[in-house]
């Protein structure tokens, strides 16, 4: 697991044009919400309590859509919320740490000018797609990081600096 220093915060965008797992968000969608599909494990009990602590606004956008288990939009597609996600293997991609709380992202799916980010090492995982409409992306992340952390932690990215090699046998 690589992980971005932690001075750097999370310079982290992402985009509502992007396939997530079992759901496409489309641009130049109709409504907030549409195309939308709520995640695999989007009834556990953490993401019920999740949903509870939306904030009405996040990155300058009003919460626009919650009607299904597990998914928050803010503006129209502009920040994507799908709590109840597959939860991430250990990768290679970028790790980045935000208020004690461990973002994969995942270059694979972030595409069309935005970036597709899910909490690592916590149960239920969370995935958030950001669009690059968002300026203060940092403060995004922050607040995001705000609403997951109570989410149970099972284990932390790392990187090679947390890596200690084996001592010559001597």
């Amino acid at each position: 697991m690589v992980r971005v220093p932690r001075p750097r915060k999370a310079v982290v965008a992402v985009a509502a044009c992007a396939l997530t797992a079992g759901a496409l968000v489309s641009c130049g969608a109709d409504s907030p919400g549409e195309g939308v599909a709520s995640a695999p494990h989007a009834e556990n009990a953490a993401c019920e309590q999740l949903a509870d602590r939306y904030p009405d606004r996040l990155g300058g956008k009003e919460l626009a859509f919650t009607d299904r288990p597990g998914v928050a939009v803010w503006g129209e597609n502009t920040i994507v919320l799908r709590c109840g996600v597959e939860l991430p293997v250990p990768t290679i991609d970028p790790c980045a740490t935000v208020d004690g709380v461990d973002w994969v992202l995942r270059e694979d799916r972030s595409k069309d000018g935005g970036k597709v980010v899910v909490t690592y090492g916590r149960d239920p995982a969370v995935e958030a797609v950001i669009s690059d409409d968002i300026v203060a992306v940092d403060d995004v992340m922050v607040d995001l990081s705000a609403l997951v952390r109570p989410v149970k932690t099972h284990t932390k990215c790392i990187s090679l600096d947390d890596v200690q090699p084996p001592s010559p046998a001597g």
